[in-house]
């Protein structure tokens, strides 16, 4: 099966090679350094530590169309844009099982690989099924092994990591780029001023908060941001689940957390119908508890991108709605 995806890929790229043969003159070409992040957060802190390189640079974001990373699977042009780059930056978690044929059929041998959870090393966590949490429901095929335990994929959700990981990446652009070597570890130092400030305000919101746990009424990829503040949770489904419907026991766990716990508000995930949160309310019998979206960053699009997003917005935004969520 590896050997026939490995085949098609191979295709698809020399295709697609030949099928863009003319856009641009080789000069046009190698005058750009290429860069592919292939989810927003990396994006926005590329866009950041070019600051104004970024004109000289080609920079891609791959999962552009508002597809989540776990269900996302590389087009054509996708693969050829990847094939050429100079700089390829993933997660490197299982929702990105398609990146290791798609670098081994590149063009530019040369490219450096900037996989976040390897940058990250100790700092990553095992994806974490909490107390009431409904457990994805595996099934290895014939000649397959039983998977463990999964690392979280989420790690741009901490702007410890976010720190880190855009040092790493300013320090991988300038072994790159050398001329500019200067100028990316500025931006960065700059960015990660802000960084830090927002870590701040983050911790300062927590420790004068009423409460220190959140009832969420639907995925969880927060785990990271909740673990740098010693907030707690209780959460329907894992970060990386793919379920949608909760079982009536996940129902009635959380609505007994609700009654428990008694905040205001439950947490919802952006993008989500809220039917969940909905449901546990009404189980719990608390009509007057609200809800509050926290934005996991995982669907962001070219338009909100051209419309002004950006990561320290998106997570400013995050604090605010926790603060909200927490008094």
């Amino acid at each position: 099966m590896k050997k026939t995806i490995s085949i098609i890929l191979s295709l698809i790229i020399i295709c697609a090679l030949f099928a863009s043969c003319g856009a641009g003159t080789p000069e046009e070409s190698e005058a750009k350094l290429r860069i592919v992040a292939t989810v927003f957060p990396e994006y926005d802190w590329v866009r950041n530590i070019l600051g104004d390189r970024l004109d000289g640079t080609e920079l891609t974001l791959l999962l552009d169309s508002g597809v989540d990373l776990h269900s996302y699977q590389p087009s054509a042009d996708d693969m050829v844009k990847i094939s050429g780059c100079d700089v390829f930056i993933c997660v490197g978690g299982e929702s990105d099982g398609w990146v290791d044929d798609a670098l081994a059929q590149a063009v530019n041998k040369d490219m450096t690989v900037i996989n976040l959870l390897e940058v990250l090393g100790d700092r990553v966590k095992e994806e974490e099924v909490k107390e009431g949490m409904q457990a994805e429901e595996e099934h290895a095929e014939e000649g397959e092994e039983e998977k463990g335990p999964e690392n979280d994929e989420h790690v741009w959700l901490s702007l410890k990591n976010a720190a880190f990981i855009c040092d790493y990446i300013a320090a991988r652009l300038g072994e790159k780029d050398p001329a500019n070597k200067d100028v990316y570890s500025s931006n960065a130092a700059g960015y990660i001023e802000k960084l830090n400030s927002l870590d701040a305000q983050y911790k300062a919101a927590v420790d004068s908060a009423k409460l220190r746990t959140l009832v969420v009424c639907d995925r969880f990829p927060f785990r990271y941001l909740v673990d740098d503040y010693g907030l707690d949770y209780y959460a329907a489904f894992a970060g990386c689940s793919a379920e949608s419907e909760a079982s009536f026991e996940t129902i009635t766990f959380l609505a007994g957390k609700l009654k428990e716990l008694a905040p205001k508000n439950v947490v919802v995930l952006e993008g989500g119908n809220g039917k969940i949160a909905e449901t546990v309310i009404k189980t719990a019998g608390l009509d007057a508890t609200g809800t509050v979206t926290l934005n996991s960053m995982q669907s962001v699009t070219s338009a909100d991108v051209e419309n002004g997003a950006d990561y320290i917005s998106i997570m400013t935004e995050n604090l605010e709605n926790l603060k909200t969520v927490l008094n």
